[in-house]
């Protein structure tokens, strides 16, 4: 995956067999300290009964069956009824609580990745896909749940178990205890070793997942143009290949998972199969009681299964170290545009002046040639000023530098006399309505959209804004009116419906400083006369800049800003631009001469 801020080597990756990627995610966990208690607790209580078990199964092994023992084993039976009550209702509470934390976790990370992609720069976007962004969100973030509750639960239950069978091993019999120890190095070496290249195969896993993820939300955004150019066999083939590249590496990852688990099985009940051969000659030497040869097989086989869960985890939590790896690489961008520590406060109220002074800038994926080169402008407040010029003059940036998407290398860019890279972005944007040429529309109702531009609205100024916009001509022949559910994107909505929706979402915006980037492109003559009017409203007493090749909205201009090779090549009005600069007399023959059919 690209990023914005790291050098051509790529990022720094922690060790393959680190866990450190997951000691990221602990401060969220640490704020649910009373169900971390309560769960282990639990888990303690659980442990503690199963320990028990082989202890009283010495005691009716060796002291049940002589005379008079039936009362003896009564008693004995009905305190492990007993000790299984108990068992089962820890282990219910800590599987409840541990797989609580686990989705709280899930729930928490996705918030806090989500909320910290919404601060990073447009710059980062152009560099990332949006389906593999999309699946470090939902996928990634799921892997991690394991980590974090039943993971974590089986691992840390499985450890205590095996201290504690390993401690009353040793109390049971030192020797066989001996044999035993000589048997763990065989078990642990292979779960250090293959633990390191299960986390190395889930990385690959996670990677080429997103790929195919990712090319898959990419085509389907677009069905339309994959159907319209008869792709859809090429689309299939493609995502096809990237699907079994996925699956190729997970079944990598599980063939290692696979051998790990079987080896320390084998390993661990083996070496429990070699110390009851040797415990059984030690009880018919007479040197062992049954009752302590069964009590220590017993502890030795909890110890030998907590040794294969622990492996079968230690799987897990390496796919959960792959998947906070991911996370945590998104988590470490930084935005390129952030607050200052102390922002100047723009001037209230609302002026509306902005001012380019000598502004020279170049996009960050695009370094060799500049998009903007010394313009110098400033617009009064209310002035309506038009920006024209060829594709790729500089027009859209200059809106995009205005909204602090970007800084410029050099110059400054004010609004109301203030330096925008001294103030707050999100102050510096609640100043500005834009119209975009690509209307973005979101699922959701007609209001919903509408009322994307002022949240706080009422129904009452929503519903007026919408009349201004003419939207309400449609709306209202809709099934449902307002409440009507557009589909994603608006799909369902006609290119000057949509735009008519994004012209009613300015209204609502009622901001001081409106941005049109070609506001009526999709609008057929009538709809633009009237949103025309609309926008002849609008406009009124804001400062306001226009993107247009339309003539009516350009000779509506109190000024023209004429721009080539992001350069400010002449301003003026449309008639004295005409005559006196070749550029913009050429484009008024080929965009201004004729009037819209």
């Amino acid at each position: 995956m690209a990023r914005s801020t790291e050098d051509a080597a790529g990022p720094v990756r922690p060790a393959a067999n680190s866990l450190k990627p997951l000691r990221r995610f602990l401060p969220l966990l640490m704020a649910y300290r009373l169900p971390i208690v309560l769960a282990i607790l639990a888990l303690i209580v659980a442990a503690l009964a199963t320990l028990s078990v082989p202890l009283a199964v010495r005691r009716v092994i060796d002291h049940g069956f002589s005379s008079g023992g039936g009362t003896f084993i009564n008693q004995y039976f009905a305190v492990m009824l007993a000790v299984v009550s108990v068992l089962a209702v820890a282990s219910a509470a800590r599987f409840y609580l541990t797989t609580w934390l686990g989705e709280r976790i899930v729930a928490d990370t996705r918030d806090l990745l989500f909320k910290h992609l919404l601060d990073l720069s447009p710059a980062f976007f152009e560099a990332n896909r949006s389906g593999e962004i999309v699946s470090r969100l939902t996928a990634d973030t799921t892997q991690i749940k394991s980590a974090f509750s039943t993971s974590a639960s089986i691992a840390l239950r499985n450890l205590v178990m095996l201290i504690g069978a390993a401690v009353m091993m040793v109390v049971t019999s030192p020797r066989l205890s001996g044999l035993v120890l000589l048997a763990i190095p065989l078990i642990v070496l292979p779960l250090i070793f293959f633990g390191r290249k299960v986390r190395q195969l889930s990385r690959s896993a996670q990677d080429t997942l997103a790929h195919s993820a990712a090319y898959a939300q990419e085509r389907l955004l677009a069905v339309t143009a994959v159907q319209s150019f008869v792709q859809e066999h090429t689309a299939i083939n493609a995502f096809k290949d990237a699907t079994s590249i996925a699956f190729d590496a997970s079944a990598k990852r599980t063939r290692a998972r696979a051998f790990l688990t079987g080896a320390i099985i084998f390993l661990s009940l083996g070496s429990v199969t070699a110390v009851l051969w040797y415990g059984a000659r030690e009880v018919i030497s007479g040197t062992m009681t049954a009752g302590s040869l069964s009590q220590f097989v017993l502890y030795a086989v909890l110890a030998a299964s907590a040794l294969g869960e622990l492996s079968q985890v230690w799987g897990e939590i390496q796919l959960a170290a792959g998947a906070a790896e991911r996370i945590a690489e998104l988590l470490d961008e930084k935005p390129v545009i952030a607050a200052p520590l102390s922002p100047v406060p723009l001037p209230s109220p609302a002026l509306g002046e902005i001012t380019f002074d000598k502004v020279s800038f170049h996009y960050p994926t695009r370094p060799e040639g500049p998009a903007l080169e010394a313009v110098d402008f400033t617009v009064a407040p209310g002035e309506t000023i038009a920006l024209v010029g060829p594709s790729g003059a500089g027009k859209s940036t200059v809106f995009a530098l205005l909204q602090r998407f970007y800084d410029p290398q050099t110059g400054r860019i004010l609004i109301d006399g203030v330096d925008v890279r001294s103030a707050d972005p999100r102050q510096v944007r609640s100043r500005i309505a834009v119209v975009p040429q690509d209307t973005v529309i979101f699922s959701g109702s007609v209001l919903d959209n509408i009322r994307f531009g002022r949240p706080e609205a009422s129904l009452s100024e929503i519903k007026a804004a919408a009349r201004t916009a003419h939207v309400e001509e449609f709306a209202e022949a809709l099934p449902k009116g307002y409440d009507t559910e557009v589909g994603e994107r608006g799909i369902t909505l006609s290119g000057g419906q949509r735009q008519r929706i994004a012209i009613g979402r300015a209204i609502l915006r009622d901001a001081p400083i409106l941005l049109l980037d070609e506001a009526t492109s999709a609008l057929d003559a009538e709809s633009e006369a009237l949103i025309q009017q609309a926008l002849a409203e609008l406009t009124q007493n804001r400062t306001t800049l226009v993107i247009a090749h339309r003539l009516a909205t350009v000779r509506s201009a109190g000024r023209i800003l004429v721009l080539d090779e992001g350069r400010l090549v002449a301003q003026g009005k449309h008639d004295a631009l005409a005559k006196s600069n070749p550029l913009y007399s050429r484009l008024a023959k080929l965009q201004f001469s004729a009037q819209p059919a």
